[in-house]
């Protein structure tokens, strides 16, 4: 196979026709066989039933139907895990990412002789919240992880085998593609891309919040080690407090009044003192999440797939 095609599917019934035409001019740089496949993650429009039209008219469209919604990752993971072709492009299914990326990103690929070439939004879409949030998210994870991840990059991006089969390696359960994508190393070149704005997008501020966490804690283990010398540094300011106060005491011969200072002493370490416990224990269900190994995707159907190469169970 010459090229494969991976499209994790939730909500997007709608657009699916779309994209299937437009992959289906992109991919004819492809110069041989390739293959389409759809990863349906539990969505509830009738996706399957347009994927099911589609590959009556074209068999090169496969399809896997998970159990329930996974999580777009995880999706992508079961779909680069039954691609097989010699490249491998991977695309959401909204329409955001333009399918003619293909043919710059293969020019890219094949004047640079590198092993993936990703986009990168020139500017974030959305509006001030979204680009704000986005600007300190990669800042912050980037200061934090030894893994750095370029800014506004896109899920679209063409990959050569020997990567796909080195990112399947990682056999985690909490995964934080963006993360991934880099730590498999390899060469990678990025390509400026506009990215289309639909308007709504599945991403709502609590799932970008847990994304970010769980993004955090996958890649970065800096967060226990400062939650170590905070306390140490709390802890010193507190025994320089006593020598002061008992210094003050001593020598100056007046008691010291402290009733609002003992007061927001206390809440303010007490908070401190639950906010790291709460850190302490993302890490400890992080592991317990790990060593369950339970499979993070469930195929319910599929259509036109042979078996796993390897990856996700």
């Amino acid at each position: 196979m010459r090229l494969s095609v991976v499209a994790p599917v939730f909500k997007t019934a709608s657009y699916l026709e779309e994209l299937h035409a437009r992959l289906t001019k992109a991919v004819s740089i492809a110069r041989g066989s390739c293959e389409f496949i759809f990863v349906i993650d539990g969505s509830p429009d009738d996706a399957l039933e347009v994927l099911l039209r589609l590959r009556k008219k074209d068999p090169r469209v496969k399809i896997v139907d998970l159990s329930r919604n996974f999580g777009h990752h995880h999706t992508i993971m079961v779909g680069l895990s039954h691609a097989t072709g010699e490249r491998v492009f991977l695309i959401d299914s909204d329409l955001e990412e333009a399918p003619e990326w293909l043919g710059e990103f293969d020019a890219i690929l094949r004047r640079k002789s590198c092993d993936v070439v990703y986009g990168v939004q020139d500017r974030r879409k959305g509006g001030w919240f979204e680009r704000l949030s986005g600007w300190a998210f990669y800042g912050i994870f980037n200061l934090l992880s030894d893994v750095k991840v370029p800014r506004n990059f896109t899920t679209a991006r063409l990959m050569t085998r020997r990567y796909v089969d080195a990112l399947l390696r990682f056999d985690e359960r909490e995964v934080f593609l963006g993360g991934l994508f880099m730590a498999a190393g390899f060469a990678q070149e990025s390509c400026v891309v506009v990215k289309r704005s639909r308007g709504i997008t599945t991403y709502n501020l609590a799932r970008k919040i847990a994304l970010s966490i769980n993004a955090l804690t996958s890649f970065s283990e800096k967060i226990l080690v400062y939650i170590f010398y905070t306390g140490l540094g709390i802890t010193g300011l507190a025994l320089l407090y006593v020598v002061f106060i008992l210094a003050f005491r001593l020598f100056g011969g007046v008691p010291i009044g402290g009733w609002p200072s003992l007061i927001v002493s206390v809440w303010f370490l007490g908070g401190l003192t639950i906010l790291f416990l709460g850190m302490i224990g993302i890490y400890l269900s992080k592991i317990f999440q790990e060593t369950k190994q339970r499979p993070y995707a469930i195929i319910r159907g599929s259509w036109g797939l042979g078996p796993q190469r390897r990856g996700p169970r």
